[in-house]
């Protein structure tokens, strides 16, 4: 492609192809490059990659148009914007994914066969993701692309871990842990959601040492065989402490034990103590020295303890036990009620907490510096960090970052067969896969014999370095300190507390440091009746992102993403998209009206002469320049749509454009040369002030009109506008304002009388209400016969000495043969 268009605007905007050719066009003139030895200041974005577990949906468009359009402004106000783009590939939601294509469980399938499938299907769904994001115009240097699986992020997340182990940050522990039967892995706190439902309480005959009854209520009857104990209120007057209890159907005996952590009001007052069914049972369980009966196995069957239920699924073991129970006279009564249960977010599984051996990353024992972190960073919108703050202020569980599952980053570990000492991996020999390779020295002891970890790490341990993966951390150290700490991190809110508390967990204990200035929080693209969020998982929403950018226009859609600021949730809404393919086409239309008078016109260094009307959309120019500036400075790209998008529509296209029509179509001179001027840099203003959320429809028209003339090939290359402060006209906005009314006016009349706006008007008269709005009116006839349409126009000095100063008007219209006032 040319350095710029030498062909003239066509009478449709045909957005298929003119997007495919910018969007070569970039790529091929390098107009997002990023280059590391510019010497401007750098703006570096840790951009979130997409998680591959399935295609890509109006949400993520969403959020990622928002990102792309700070982006475009920044690089406009002459940063160095690096802005790469990576895949989060590997594991649980990836493995999901694999499996729900191949029909079959992780564990139905050879290790090695699974983790190439892995591979395989991550790999042809990037480039689906790769090919939507060119087709939104994303403004991403693909250069700078990475996996969460090759090779650096997994040397990375390898030497984080050495790294963190070293500095005592690091522990394994056989402990309760939270655990998903369904994904058959440990996961962490922040992997839990709470799920709502209606729930059974049953109230069981336990029996005491005397022989009495002791009514018991529990939710989970499953766990009985897993009873290690029987709590009452120390308030309780029934005299039970101290005393045994016995299980129905399976007969062991427990002490009754007094706690406070006991509601009396709940149930029957008497709770049964489970390993386990809740946090507060682990809690009674360290506190009381409790014996570990484990019923439940990691696949979610009834284990040996459960006796004759064993091997059996929960829910099909709680019923058999309720109806044993029923049939031996031992379930005393049964009720309704709202449950909220802790879900594994994923796959919506109630979690178990079962004991198995877990790597965890010291976090609770460094609250305050995290909070610290936090206060650091300049959250969009402000409170966003409230967020944070109450995740971090409410955390109880370190963090779990060892995972059961297959295709992920292994631990650099191995244990010593002879006495179970930890062996790290060498930092030269990463990344590497302790299952395929030994260590090279002996252990301390004087072992040769070693176990490799087959765990693999949690992604969130992986995605919390992005930081250093998109800064080459480990391969080139001057790069890495250009980046890092990063400009800003753009993500949504759901994952406050997984993706921006990790990696701010990390750059604290790696570096010391705040991962990155500023925050930009996103919402949610909610399905059309406006409550669920869309996901990958659960259904991509009413239409792809492909079939509503070939319906009207990747800019169109981008438009709509613009229309609610950061942090907001959003309805996706058709009608939106729809209104911003109108505003492309009238962009358009005036860019082709204004073709004419622009594409061989030569910019004056000397402003010409103006009359009050250039100097009022001048005026006007520079405030909109100035408000969308600092509407975009604050991260608010919503409101800078909003300004540019009424100062185009209300002044430039409805007004000005009416109001010097017969000056720009008449002879030559200085009030041509005037309207040309303002024309030309109004618009120029306008496609730069809308090119970060239309970088299509506006790079064309600048292509057109404007390249040849200005420095920039490209206008996303170019520098946002500033205008001019001798356009600053304080007389000139307040005759505007009159000017607008005076125009206004007309229109009604028009419209009330069922009349074409084209109709002519014989007699237009205006009474100003004062000498100085009286002498700018009368300055512009030209331009109100203009947009009237009126054959004569008549300004006449002030009538009514009460009106207002400056910016009243009155208006009495003759159209023959009536004449009407």
């Amino acid at each position: 492609m040319d350095q710029f268009n030498d062909f003239s605007l066509p009478k449709r905007y045909d957005a298929a192809d003119v997007e495919r050719r910018l969007q070569s066009f970039w790529q091929t003139k390098g107009v997002y490059t990023f280059e590391a030895d510019q010497g401007s200041e750098v703006y570096s974005i840790d951009t979130p990659p997409p998680t591959v577990s399935g295609d890509l949906h109006l949400g993520h468009v969403y959020s990622y148009s928002q990102t792309d359009f700070l982006a475009r402004f920044w690089r406009m106000q002459g940063f160095n914007v690096f802005y790469p783009m990576g895949f989060d590939d590997n594991g649980l939601p990836t493995e999901r994914l694999v499996e729900r294509q191949l029909g079959m469980r992780s564990y139905e399938v050879k290790r090695g066969m699974f983790e190439n499938e892995c591979r395989r299907i991550s790999e042809e769904a990037e480039i689906k993701y790769k090919e939507l994001w060119k087709r939104l115009g994303l403004s991403i240097d693909w250069r700078y692309t990475y996996r969460t699986i090759d090779d650096l992020s997994r040397r990375i997340a390898q030497w984080s871990f050495i790294d963190l182990y070293r500095k005592g940050l690091v522990y394994r522990q056989k402990a309760p842990t939270l655990w998903c039967t369904e994904c058959r892995t440990a996961i962490a706190q922040a992997d839990l959601s709470d799920l709502t439902r209606e729930g059974q309480f049953y109230t069981i005959d336990f029996e005491l040492d005397d022989g009495k009854s002791l009514p018991i209520a529990t939710t989970r009857p499953e766990l009985l065989p897993a009873c290690v104990a029987v709590f009452v209120h120390p308030e309780d007057q029934r005299n039970l402490e101290g005393r045994v209890a016995r299980v129905p159907l399976f007969a062991q005996e427990v002490p009754i034990l007094i706690d406070g952590a006991v509601d009396p009001e709940v149930g029957t007052g008497i709770v049964m103590c489970c390993t386990f069914g809740d946090k507060v049972d682990i809690e009674w369980w360290y506190q009381y020295e409790l014996p570990l009966i484990q019923a439940i196995m990691l696949d979610g069957r009834m284990s040996e303890a459960a006796g004759d239920f064993a091997e059996l699924p929960v829910l099909e073991a709680r019923q058999q036990i309720l109806d044993n129970l029923e049939n031996a006279g031992r379930l005393l009564d049964k009720s309704t009620l709202k449950q909220s249960v802790r879900v594994h977010e994923r796959c919506d599984t109630p979690v178990e907490y079962l004991v198995t051996d877990q790597w965890f990353i010291k976090i609770l024992d460094h609250k305050n510096d995290l909070l610290d972190a936090g206060d650091q960073v300049e959250w969009h919108p402000e409170h966003m960090h409230a967020r944070y703050r109450d995740w971090v202020e409410n955390l109880q569980w370190d963090w779990c970052i060892s995972r059961q599952r297959i295709f992920g980053v292994p631990f650099p570990v191995w244990f010593c067969s002879d006495c179970g000492e930890v062996i790290l991996a060498k930092d030269d020999q990463l990344p590497i896969d302790p299952r395929e390779q030994s260590p090279d020295r002996l252990c301390a002891c004087g072992g040769v014999s070693f176990t490799a970890d087959n765990d693999v790490m949690d992604t969130w341990a992986t995605s919390s370095m992005t930081p250093q993966i998109i800064g080459r951390f480990l391969e080139d150290d001057a790069f890495h300190n250009l980046v890092y700490p990063m400009s800003l991190r753009p993500q949504a809110h759901e994952i406050i507390r997984t993706w921006a508390f990790y990696t701010i967990v990390k750059s604290h204990h790696h570096f010391g440091l705040v991962p990155w200035r500023a925050a930009a929080i996103s919402g949610w693209a909610l399905a059309p009746h406006g409550w669920e969020k869309i996901s990958k998982s659960r259904g991509g929403g009413p239409a792809t992102p492909e079939e509503m950018v070939d319906r009207y226009s990747a800019d169109a859609v981008r438009y709509w993403a613009a229309s609610t600021g950061l942090g907001k949730d959003t309805i996706i809404s058709e009608e939106k998209i729809q209104a911003g393919a109108k505003l492309v086409t009238k962009l358009w239309n005036v860019a082709r009206f204004s073709e004419p008078f622009l594409k061989d016109y030569q910019p004056q260094s000397k402003p010409p002469s103006f009359i009050p009307t250039d100097r009022w959309l001048l005026s006007r120019t520079q405030a909109t320049i100035h408000l969308t500036t600092e509407a975009f400075q604050d991260y608010d790209y919503s409101s800078a749509k909003s300004i540019t998008e009424a100062y185009f529509w209300h002044d430039l296209a409805d007004n000005y454009l009416e109001l010097v029509k017969g000056r720009l179509y008449g002879q030559g001179g200085a009030l041509r040369d005037g309207a040309i001027y303002t024309l030309y840099h109004a618009l120029l203003t306008t496609i730069k002030l809308f090119a970060p959320i239309l970088p299509h429809v506006t790079e064309e028209i600048y292509r057109t009109l404007y390249a040849a003339h200005e420095a920039s090939i490209s206008l996303h290359r170019s520098h946002w506008p500033e205008g001019d402060p001798s356009w600053e006209d304080e007389l000139a906005d307040r005759f505007g304002e009159a000017l607008v009314e005076a125009i206004t006016t007309v229109r009604r009349y028009k419209s009330e009388r069922h009349l074409p706006l084209a109709t002519e008007i014989s007699r237009l008269q205006i009474t100003a209400s004062d000498q100085t709005l009286h002498d700018q009116l009368h300055d512009i006839v030209i331009d109100l016969m203009s947009v009237t349409r009126a054959k004569e126009v008549e300004v006449v000095d002030i009538l009514d000495p009460s009106l207002p100063r400056l910016g009243s008007v009155e208006i009495q219209i003759d159209i023959n043969p009536t004449r009407d006032t």
